[in-house]
């Protein structure tokens, strides 16, 4: 239940940021025309454009751990006896679920400060707060390594005979 649980969360996230995304090209596409044609740009791009990528980015992470398209090479390991491969990916899973643990970790002062202190970034026409962007890296890096902790997991639970996950293919749904 906690799988469908996070495969729903993360799709969730992925559909926000690619809204955010689609929304971030008619911005721009203003911007442009606006600085082309009217020799006016739309005050603010360059700090909703920063902000919103931070966003996208961190929103889409937990999507691509649970489907299997973060990086995998499997030159080598292809050639590795099936316990070798699955050690090695129970060791990549273990080390990701640490890497976004202590990103998450780090992140947690630099949020509550900007809350705090209501922090902006951006001088002149628009100022954007931070807190969101530093909020949402948080639940990012969270999901991450939580969905890194339950392919371990499932992986550990798999039958022995079972070939290694490797990336999903193009077509591959989550389940």
């Amino acid at each position: 239940m906690i799988s469908k649980l996070t495969e729903w969360l993360a799709r969730a996230l992925l559909a926000v940021a690619a809204t955010l995304a689609f929304l971030i090209c008619f911005l721009v596409c203003a911007d442009v025309i606006g600085r082309v044609v009217f020799n006016s740009p739309v005050k603010g791009t360059p700090e909703i454009v920063s902000f919103s990528i931070v966003v996208i980015c961190f929103l889409q992470a937990p999507f691509a751990i649970r489907s299997g398209g973060m990086i995998y090479v499997d030159a080598v390991t292809t050639r590795l006896p099936l316990w070798a491969q699955r050690v090695l990916e129970l060791a990549g899973y273990l080390l990701g679920a640490a890497f976004f643990a202590i990103v998450c970790w780090g992140s947690l002062d630099p949020a509550l400060h900007a809350w705090n202190s209501n922090e902006f970034e951006g001088e002149g026409a628009l100022r954007v707060p931070v807190w969101p962007a530093r909020f949402v890296i948080i639940l990012g890096t969270f999901l991450a390594a939580f969905n890194y902790l339950l392919l371990c997991l499932e992986r550990v639970r798999a039958p022995l005979n079972e070939p290694a996950r490797g990336p999903s293919s193009p077509n591959e749904t989550l389940n």
